[in-house]
């Protein structure tokens, strides 16, 4: 059972190796100029130096002009000119399907009307016709998806559920989404810039420290991370709040609802860390009634294996300055 449990756990999170950067977000902006001429902005994130092969479609009585493309940070930006009137047909995104990139689309028409989606990989497609909720509201899922894909934030709650006690746990993780808020916040409008990369370093080693604070503390050591959980959860979550936030500093929030935007989108990565710990906190306890000494191989397994994936992350990211 032992063996077994060991090596569906090493599976999984050998798995994620394939996933070790942050999801981050595209942009598509149309912005009418002229009657049935628009300028489109697409905004691609750049994930281990490639951009998304993905380029917007338009229905045939459309006409598209030729692109220019430009680099800005993290982002790839692509601007060229749309001429119809795009009140109605579909917008298409061939390829987003293959990716975990949500896509946030917004028409500015020269009414002063607009109209906003989150295109989703599973239904990667804009109907015009379609009636739209509130651009601001659709980032309050991709906050949920934040955590639950995006592994290096999911990872760092899962330690936390073993290196605090039930009691604390959501406070802890309360105190990381405060401070992830406010680098988060900082970012997004245009107050602090961070290059990414050594960012993603200081999250994967942010992981390894929490890995070997779990082996501390189940050895019966003290240390600060166990003494101060709060303050770390918080410090830590400064860190990781700057690699979402300089992705979303590019791609930029639904104008006019920038703070509606963040207050929700903090409430999705929020709600995302509680149903990881309700589930994290269950399963354990699940372990724990079937054997106590498999539930010590379990979070053993577990703080080694999450410092060996976070550690292998440090080395991927790091090879960019010397490879």
């Amino acid at each position: 059972m032992r063996l077994l449990l060991a090596s569906i756990l090493l599976w999984c999170l050998a798995s994620l190796t394939a996933f070790a950067h942050e999801v981050r977000p595209a942009f598509l902006s149309l912005t009418e100029t002229a009657p049935g001429q628009f300028n489109m902005v697409w905004k691609q994130p750049v994930l281990e130096g490639k951009r998304l092969k993905i380029t917007p479609t338009f229905d045939e009585a459309c006409t598209v002009g030729h692109s220019t493309l430009t680099r800005q940070g993290g982002t790839v930006i692509e601007q060229r000119g749309v001429f119809c009137s795009l009140t109605e047909g579909v917008i298409s995104l061939p390829g987003l399907e293959r990716t975990l990139t949500d896509v946030f689309a917004q028409i500015t028409y020269l009414s002063g009307e607009s109209r906003s989606a989150l295109i989703k990989p599973e239904a990667p497609r804009f109907e015009l016709g379609e009636k739209t909720g509130s651009a601001a509201g659709q980032y309050l899922w991709i906050g949920v998806e934040h955590i639950i894909y995006g592994w290096d934030h999911l990872l760092f709650v899962l330690g936390l559920i073993l290196l605090v006690t039930r009691r604390q746990i959501i406070g802890v993780a309360t105190a990381f989404t405060l401070a992830h808020s406010i680098t988060l916040g900082l970012a997004a409008f245009g107050w602090l810039t961070i290059p990414i990369r050594p960012v993603e370093i200081l999250i994967a080693a942010s992981i390894v420290l929490l890995g070997v604070e779990i082996m501390r503390k189940q050895r019966g050591q003290r240390s600060l991370a166990t003494q101060r959980p709060y303050l770390i959860s918080f410090l830590i979550g400064l860190i990781h709040g700057c690699g979402f936030a300089s992705a979303l500093s590019e791609i930029g929030l639904p104008k006019g609802t920038e703070l509606l935007a963040l207050l929700l989108f903090n409430l999705g990565v929020e709600l995302g860390q509680f149903a990881i710990i309700a589930i994290g906190i269950i399963i354990l306890a699940l372990i724990a009634r079937a054997s106590k000494d498999l539930l010590r191989t379990s979070e053993t397994l577990l703080a080694y294996g999450l410092s060996t994936i976070a550690m292998f992350w440090v080395i991927q990211r790091m090879s960019e300055y010397w490879v």
